[in-house]
């Protein structure tokens, strides 16, 4: 394919400054380079986190929440202010009243995935002389399993055994070691209504988050109940799984209004953990914005000094023809060129780091470094490497198709 005359005066430019070019570009390629590996390892990072929290924590979480106490008598004339000394939180149940019609209705939403009881029960559990602070999930096996995964994490046992035996237990990893339990032990388990059963431990999990394994266990959500002399209908939450994860926010604000009770999503119980995802994503691509901006100056420079040193070549042009568009062309071509070299570098540098980075094994529970390379990554830097490229071209081209010939010659 024959190139047009413009772009075969931009690459005899280029090639007559093979150094300069391989400078601009090696910025760019840094640029992109550096944009490529850091978003990978937020975007890695991201995900790992979200994945680690959803082993235990729900989408959507309803509960009763506690509330502050109230006056007793309220005033009706503006001027008098009614008087609560020491104000409290109420001790009342944290029970959810109609439990299975309200799960019904939320079950109905078409963004709703899942819904599953839970009866929460802070406890001690008991080996001999030994003893550990604890929570037990009062769960439906199928539905919990469904939602988390549970047998998924096991190292030892069953969780089904849970769904037919009232005395089953599933124990955390960190449980088990602290108060030498095995399969088929058995473990005392003292509820915070002091109410005290023996339980059989049918399985023993690890969800490679040392506090969850280390106080968390599982049981019949009826077991859970007698734990807290609670009637088989009384629970203490509700645990919604929506199709799409990221929108709990809006979805928690229809659910609420199907309740009074607190309907909380993941983003809200968990705002500091993601502040601070927030803050990383928002440095790292500036960071990789400033290096670029850099390299754009330096294509802005190499270009513009092209254009000092050839005005009497640009007069020529213009004086056989050439307008103003085609010189605009010539130079942002020659952006566009250096540009286009750097980001595709860049681009296959960064892959590589990515590639390298996710074979590093940094031990558990992350195991692998988690770091994630999505496609549109890479199409987001190769569209910001030639937007910056073709910029810094664009400006001091612009320059040299305003030449007037006439006054070149006459100097």
């Amino acid at each position: 394919m024959k190139l047009s005359v413009n772009y075969q005066i931009a690459l005899t430019h280029i090639l007559t400054r093979k150094k300069q070019t391989l400078v601009a570009a090696l910025g760019v390629t840094v640029g992109i380079a550096l944009y490529i590996f850091s978003n990978s390892i937020v975007v890695g990072v991201s995900t790992y986190s979200k994945k680690s929290l959803f082993k235990s924590a729900p989408h959507i979480r309803i509960y009763s929440e506690d509330q502050l106490s109230l006056p007793l008598a309220t005033s009706k004339h503006p001027q008098q202010i009614p008087v609560l000394i020491n104000p409290q939180f109420a001790n009342r149940s944290r029970l959810i009243l109609n439990s299975e019609e309200l799960a019904k209705d939320i079950a109905s939403l078409d963004f709703v995935e899942q819904v599953a009881p839970y009866v929460k029960v802070d406890l001690f559990l008991k080996n001999g002389k030994t003893q550990v602070k604890g929570v037990a999930d009062g769960i439906v096996v199928a539905e919990a399993d469904a939602m988390f995964n549970i047998a998924g994490t096991l190292l030892a046992g069953s969780v089904q055994p849970i769904s037919y035996a009232p005395n089953a237990i599933v124990i955390g990893k960190g449980i088990a070691e602290k108060l030498n339990l095995r399969l088929n032990d058995q473990v005392t388990v003292v509820s915070s209504e002091g109410v005290s059963r023996r339980l059989k431990v049918v399985g023993i999990f690890s969800t490679d988050t040392k506090d969850l394994d280390d106080s968390k266990a599982y049981m019949h959500i009826g077991t859970a109940q007698k734990l807290l002399r609670k009637s088989p209908s009384e629970i203490t939450d509700l645990y919604v799984k929506v199709r799409n994860p990221d929108s709990a926010g809006y979805f928690s604000t229809q659910i609420q209004q199907y309740t009074k009770y607190k309907v909380e999503d993941w983003q809200t119980s968990n705002a500091e953990q993601l502040a601070q995802n927030k803050m990383l994503g928002t440095m790292t691509p500036l960071i990789s914005f400033s290096i670029l901006l850099v390299a754009a100056f330096g294509i802005y420079n190499i270009i513009n000094m092209t254009i000092s040193q050839k005005m009497n070549d640009i007069a020529i042009l213009k004086a056989n023809g050439f307008n103003t568009g085609d010189i605009i062309k010539i130079f942002v071509s020659e952006s566009l060129i250096m540009g286009s070299a750097g980001t595709l570098a860049g681009l296959l540098i960064g892959t590589i780091l990515v590639t390298l980075l996710r074979n590093v094994y940094i031990g558990p529970p992350v195991g692998y470094f988690p770091v994630q390379l999505e496609g549109g990554l890479l199409i987001s830097g190769s569209a910001f490497g030639m937007l910056v490229s073709v910029g810094a071209g664009y400006f001091p081209a612009r320059k040299a198709g305003k030449v007037d010939p006439v006054t070149i010659f006459r100097k």
